[in-house]
């Protein structure tokens, strides 16, 4: 799978030998925490192996523009308003109690929750959410509808919008708050490492920070003290799939997000009373993005073809293990199945593998093979291309392959190229790059993955760094349908809106999309239990989304 730079997921790839890392994972903590392989003491920390990070910087910024941040900042040290849940479709209160929107939907009122204090003792107040959305849109850039952010007395905070925009709701409340009193003395926000984050949420002291290990032990003035059970966190860094996954099978690491394959031979079986994964569809789709500023990817109807040439069901179930389905025509994940038009995807045609008619659609629109079985570019270069996916996720690396493959049976030429995925995502940001294989934006709605796929507010020009809309490409169609859906009061607007977005994704290919992604998550109960299940789904098992933080503070240490 791929990691975010925003996210904390990058990099660089250096080797950590599997002996290395559980050589790392048995030498035990200091202070009051352990952490041998089976210890049950009650003391044990919670390990989480992450195969996307060889070595570790402390840097806890969530706001460093192209930083890569570490793992857990925005699930253990800070917190947002809400914690919205796709599993169940819930929005639980978090820092903010409850939540009002105005009859003209131009407002939206935040009620902080009594008795938050950050971890240094000081309380938290509504200046200190104001700040923080003003720092966001200095530093990071969003909230493109948000006129001000203003507190209202000490304990409510105020949005007003340039317009009516039902998704603003969710997208304010599941914004990471930062105090205020320590921010406002950084002297440049956008370059500092944060190195000793000051945060409300469950586990925000860092210890024993090296370049392949570190610790978030217990905040001391949380709010929830008593959902602290556990005694702390263990990150680990690895340099890819295999090697993480190495030692989450072997026992030596709690909970992972990493692609296994055969999990429930190489997992499961080793211990079926207590290895435990769920998978479920509530991810994003994972599209193949081609960058529509260069030729011939400017061409939807180059866009359309070799997206015929690619056989999904090989993807799936080879190169994704089958973990997964096919994507179709509307672009819409496994979340978003209760918006699909059931009747668009089943007439579609350009997501359906069919070699001889990509074949037939590259030589009508110009782009011909010569005497060598290989295509041309209609200004007689030949038609070949770049497909960039990070070495660290092997999954991923498979399914490029497949489509490798599959292109070269049409006579398009495909190198895949597999740096480490710090450098991929910078190409990516800047538009220095082909093709490749990328997460999209989703949301309580389809509304987020719209926008961002294909609502001109998201273009930025090649050179110009974006953080989504990596593609470059917009419909101001699209526009005209993602503000009837923002102002719609009511499901069935939303709903035509969506309709309309579904058509136009399908006339246009903004994206080839391939897969729902699914959310990955695996767990052994041997020191931990309290976990999410199918049966019990109060989150997703992501060690590194919106729902982590919910895990965190269910979770209880196993005491023999």
């Amino acid at each position: 799978m791929a990691p975010s730079i925003r996210a904390g997921r990058l990099r660089p790839a250096v080797l950590v030998a599997p002996a290395l890392a559980a050589a790392l994972l048995l030498t035990g903590c200091s202070g009051t925490g352990t952490n041998t392989a089976g210890d049950t003491s009650g003391h044990q920390l919670l390990t989480i192996p992450r195969e996307d990070f060889a070595t570790f910087t402390r840097n806890f910024n969530p706001f460093a523009p192209g930083q890569v941040v570490a793992p857990m900042t925005t699930q253990a040290i800070y917190e947002a308003m809400l914690v919205y849940n796709p599993a169940d479709g819930k929005a639980t209160p978090w820092l903010a109690a409850s939540w009002k929107t105005s009859a003209d939907g131009r407002t939206v009122t935040f009620t902080l929750r009594d008795g938050v204090k950050w971890s240094d003792g000081k309380p938290l107040t509504a200046e200190d959410v104001a700040y923080t959305f003003g720092l966001q849109k200095k530093l990071l850039g969003g909230y493109e509808y948000l006129r001000s952010a203003k507190a209202e007395g000490a304990n409510k905070v105020v949005f007003s919008l340039t317009k009516p925009y039902s998704p603003g709701l969710f997208e304010l409340g599941k914004q990471i708050i930062v105090p205020k009193h320590i921010w406002e003395k950084v002297k440049d926000p956008a370059k500092d490492t944060n190195p000793n984050p000051v945060g409300t949420g469950p586990y925000t002291q860092v210890a024993n920070f090296q370049s392949q290990s570190y610790e978030l032990r217990r905040n001391p003035s949380y709010w929830q003290p008593e959902k602290q059970r556990i005694e702390g966190i263990r990150v680990l860094g690895f340099s890819g799939n295999d090697s993480a996954n190495l030692a989450f099978v072997n026992g030596e690491a709690d909970w992972t997000q990493s692609f296994i394959p055969d999990v429930a031979k190489s997992f499961v079986s080793k211990d079926p009373k207590h290895n435990t994964y769920w998978y479920p569809k509530t991810g994003s789709m994972v599209d193949w993005a081609m960058n529509t500023t260069k030729a011939p990817f400017d061409d939807v109807e180059v866009r359309k073809a070799l997206s015929r040439a690619v056989d999904r069901e090989s993807v799936t179930k080879v190169g994704m293990n089958g973990y997964t389905q096919p994507a179709d025509c509307t672009g819409l994940s496994g979340g978003y199945d209760t918006w699909r038009d059931k009747k668009r995807a089943a007439s579609c045609t350009w997501t359906k593998h069919d070699a001889a008619a990509a074949a037939k659609a590259l030589d009508d629109a110009g782009y011909r093979k010569g005497s060598d079985g290989k295509r041309k570019l209609r200004n007689g270069k030949p038609f070949a291309f770049d497909l960039s996916v990070g070495s660290a996720s092997s999954d991923w690396l498979s399914v490029a392959n497949i489509i490798k493959q599959n292109l070269a049976g049409i006579g398009v030429t495909v190198t895949v190229k597999s740096p480490d995925w710090a450098a991929v995502v910078s190409d990516y940001e800047s538009g220095n790059y082909d093709t490749g294989i990328v997460w999209s934006d989703n949301g309580a709605t389809p509304f987020q993955f719209y926008r961002t796929t294909m609502g001109t507010e998201s273009v930025e020009p090649a050179g110009t760094r974006t953080v989504s809309n990596y593609h470059r490409f917009g419909d101001k169609r699209a526009d005209a349908l993602l503000d009837d859906f923002a102002a719609a009061s009511g499901k069935a607007g939303q709903r035509a809106a969506v309709d309309g977005l579904q058509k136009l994704f399908d006339e246009d290919a903004p994206v080839v999309p391939l897969f729902p992604g699914p959310e990955w998550g695996a767990y052994t109960d041997t020191r931990f239990t309290g976990w999410p299940t199918e049966d019990n789904p109060y989150a997703t098992l992501t060690n590194r989304g919106d729902t982590t933080v919910l895990v965190l503070t269910s979770l209880k240490p196993v005491k023999n």
